[in-house]
């Protein structure tokens, strides 16, 4: 049986051919290869669309009261300022949630089975709550409240 002999010079010569063919698929890809686009790119040229549902938590405690609360879901939703979106709040569980967006003049009304639709945009940043106002309190099934934070 025949050896292969390799001598340093041969995979040096080897190495350095791979590594010039890796760098001239790179470069073509770089230059000539298709892009797709990011996410970020696809929300520049379209207005985003920040979904919420309205959910309900219900529970038996040990002496058999029912107790239960109303929810937006998910609870937080991060924007940032000056951006133009829309928010969808479909209606899950409860008849109807009006609600209002604190420090803003936006307000709706949520019904089962349907979806209410909001363009919004914050100009300055912090903390906005959406609050049912049929849901605020323990004692009315809340508090029902979602977090919109705005920030750069």
């Amino acid at each position: 049986m025949k050896a292969l002999v390799v001598s340093g010079k041969k995979i040096l010569i080897i190495c350095s051919a791979f590594f010039v063919l890796a760098g001239a698929v790179f470069m073509i890809n770089l230059f000539f290869g298709s892009t797709a686009p990011t996410s970020s790119q696809v929300e520049s040229e379209q207005m985003r669309t920040i979904n919420l549902v309205t959910g309900e938590f219900k529970a038996e405690k040990e002496d058999g009261q029912v107790i239960e609360t109303y929810r937006f879901d998910p609870g937080t939703i991060f924007v940032k300022k000056g951006e133009l979106f829309k928010l969808s709040i479909y209606g899950v569980n409860g008849h109807e949630h009006p609600f209002t967006i604190e420090g803003t003049d936006k307000q709706g009304v949520v019904k089962q089975g349907s979806e209410t639709v909001l363009d919004l945009q914050f100009d300055e940043e912090g903390i906005y709550r959406v609050i049912c106002n049929t849901h605020t309190t323990t004692d009315t099934e809340g508090p029902m409240v979602a977090h919109i934070v705005v920030g750069d």
